[in-house]
């Protein structure tokens, strides 16, 4: 590199199995170039350094190609192929000079292999079954990965969810409450002695921690620092016990022991936790509601209706009504923590400490996300509370001078609509001579007669339907009537598939199925922003294009009278290959616009 420059013959390639353009490769400290041996050829490059990512090359030895690979900031790959290693050897020396000296030099990188994930055997021993099982889709493995068209994890990518339906039979949706009242369950008693006994279960516990907040938060409050679990489901079983006795001063009794007992008035008193959760909800709910639209409904203020009560028993009630809870409330807290399903599944279900840690921070996070919400909420509250409220001195006025619009048969109404623009029209003139709107049959007659003549004479200037137009399809038709003039009747359940030879009939479809993965993986890795998805679309493109070519030899050799069929099954796919290759030279088009622009890439 005495000169200050190197040139060596290369090929140029634009993915690893792309046989390449054979050329010339310069390069100095600032920029290369390539120029092709043909003059014809469009494929030529000019680029400075400075956009030069990084640059690979392969071993000495590795029973490869000498090849150089140069990936641009826009994540472009220029792969030049030398003629020996000592070539390489000089220019990707040069390379790494011109890379110092513009500041950006990465460590070179010594493959050029993509790395992918490595299956695990379970995975691979999934896909050998598959393969095994479903000819074609080891037709579509023999055909893109033995071939080097598709790696193996871009094939599996796409199919992952049928590997993940055969990893695991096991259901992942969570088990929830069931529907009926396992905390309420009955005391039993062995009819010798006054010893009430509860039984309490994992299932019965989470259940008493979701519908009753204030439980669980006095379990991780008291146990065990302040009494042993034991103690502490003994107290509990005592509130339920005073809660469902059925005995008149039932009430009076709960406000006895609780006033005794601080412990047990936790249990015995409201839930203050379920209160602050209900009048959260309410705050959610919209005010702005019209009550007296449903005062009609009410009858209970009527005389005859309701239920006439004596006032002195509601008196001694309503001092214990607070130690009281109705079967109403909890059936309805019930119903709400069943609908709301449990955050616990059914392995955290081992002992009691387990189930309230579990709880506790699943409520965590169910507070976060009720924080947002209120916030969110209240907002639209307040922005619709504000739409509503009415400002008299911006409302419209509403003693507008207009006359009400009443249409009693619309036709009235069009047919004086059409005769006042009738008569509109007949005021009209041109010049001087008013226009004359009202013809006899005669003189409808004879200007139909010299419309038709002047036709005759002259001709239409403005064909409906171009020659050309009307020749082509009087064609197709007339092609359409002959090949199915002799198989009207014969089997209706028959299509045309069924009729082609069974050769070409594997052929075509074998062919849909390839261009079917084909699309779905070329159009998977748009938007390209790595050199990866640059060899891969373009190895992708190589593909269809022989898709393509094959396509057309198919609708040549089948037989004339089938030809035309063949071609409109063929025109579906040769049309989104055609789409696909006029967006790849779109895009090439846009990136080497930019690349002029900044003096790197094609120009």
């Amino acid at each position: 590199m005495a000169s200050g420059q190197v040139s060596k013959r290369v090929k140029f390639k634009s993915s690893v199995k792309d046989p390449g353009t054979p050329g010339r490769l310069f390069l100095t400290l600032e920029r290369l170039m390539f120029k092709p041996n043909s003059p014809n050829s469009a494929t030529k490059l000019n680029m400075e350094f400075r956009f030069v990512k990084n640059h690979k090359y392969t071993k000495e030895g590795s029973n490869k190609a000498p090849m150089l690979n140069l990936t641009s900031s826009q994540g472009v790959s220029y792969i030049f192929e030398f003629e020996s290693y000592d070539d390489l050897h000089v220019c990707k020396e040069c390379v790494g000079k011109a890379l110092s000296k513009t500041g950006e030099t990465p460590k070179p990188i010594d493959t050029s292999e993509v790395p992918s994930e490595q299956p695990s055997t379970e995975e691979l021993l999934l896909r050998m079954n598959m393969l095994r099982e479903n000819g074609e889709l080891q037709k579509l493995h023999m055909r893109f990965v033995s071939d080097g068209i598709l790696t193996e994890a871009e094939f599996w990518a796409t199919r992952k969810k049928l590997l993940g339906g055969n990893f695991s039979k096991k259901s992942k949706q969570r088990t929830g409450l069931k529907s009926f009242v396992l905390s309420d369950t009955k005391p039993s008693t062995d009819g010798r002695t006054n010893k009430v006994t509860f039984t309490l279960t994992p299932e019965i516990v989470r259940e008493v921690f979701a519908e009753k907040p204030a439980v669980h938060q006095a379990y991780l409050n008291l146990v065990p620092r302040k009494m042993s679990e034991r103690d502490f489901w003994s107290k509990y079983c005592r509130a339920e016990y005073l809660h469902h006795a059925k005995n008149a001063n039932a009430g009076a009794a709960a406000a006895a022991e609780a006033a005794e007992d601080e412990e047990l008035a936790l249990f015995l008193k409201p839930d203050d936790i379920l209160a602050s959760e209900t009048r959260r909800k309410i705050r959610c709910v919209d005010p702005t509601l019209d009550m007296e639209a449903d005062e009609g409904d009410d009858y209970t203020h009527l005389p005859d209706h309701g239920i006439v009560r004596d006032g002195s028993k509601e008196i001694t009630e309503s001092q214990h009504e607070h130690y009281r809870r109705t079967l109403s409330q909890e059936l309805n807290r019930h119903a709400a923590v069943v609908l709301q399903g449990t955050p616990i599944d059914e392995e955290q279900l081992k002992d009691t400490q387990t189930v309230a840690e579990a709880l506790k921070l699943s409520k965590q996070g169910q507070n976060a996300s009720n924080e947002e919400t209120d916030m969110n909420t209240n907002q639209d509250r307040l922005s619709r509370i504000s739409k509503m409220i009415e400002i008299d001195d911006l409302q419209a006025s509403s003693d507008l001078p207009l006359a009400p619009l009443s249409i009693k048969d619309p036709r009235d109404y069009f047919d004086s609509q059409q005769a006042t623009a009738l008569k509109n029209s007949r005021d009209t003139s041109i010049g001087n001579d008013p226009v004359k709107r009202i013809l006899s049959a005669e003189e409808s007659y004879a200007s139909l007669r010299d419309s038709i003549s002047h036709v005759k004479t002259t001709g239409l200037i403005n064909p409906i339907i171009t020659p050309e137009a009307a020749v082509k399809v009087l064609s197709v038709l007339t092609h359409n009537i002959s090949s199915t003039k002799y198989d009207i009747g014969k089997n209706h359940g028959l299509s045309f598939l069924d009729t082609l030879p069974n050769t070409s009939k594997e052929e075509l479809l074998y062919h849909w199925t390839s261009l079917q993965e084909l699309l779905r993986h070329y159009w998977s890795s748009y938007p390209i922003t790595t050199a990866y998805l640059y060899t891969k679309v373009s190895r992708l493109k190589d593909a269809m294009s022989k898709i393509d070519s094959q396509l057309q030899e198919l609708k040549e050799s089948v037989q004339s009278d089938l030809r035309h069929q063949v071609t409109l099954l063929v025109r579906p796919m040769q049309q989104a290959i055609e789409a696909a290759m006029q967006h790849h030279d779109a895009e090439l088009q846009k990136r080497s616009a930019r690349s002029g622009e900044r003096s790197n890439g094609y120009t």
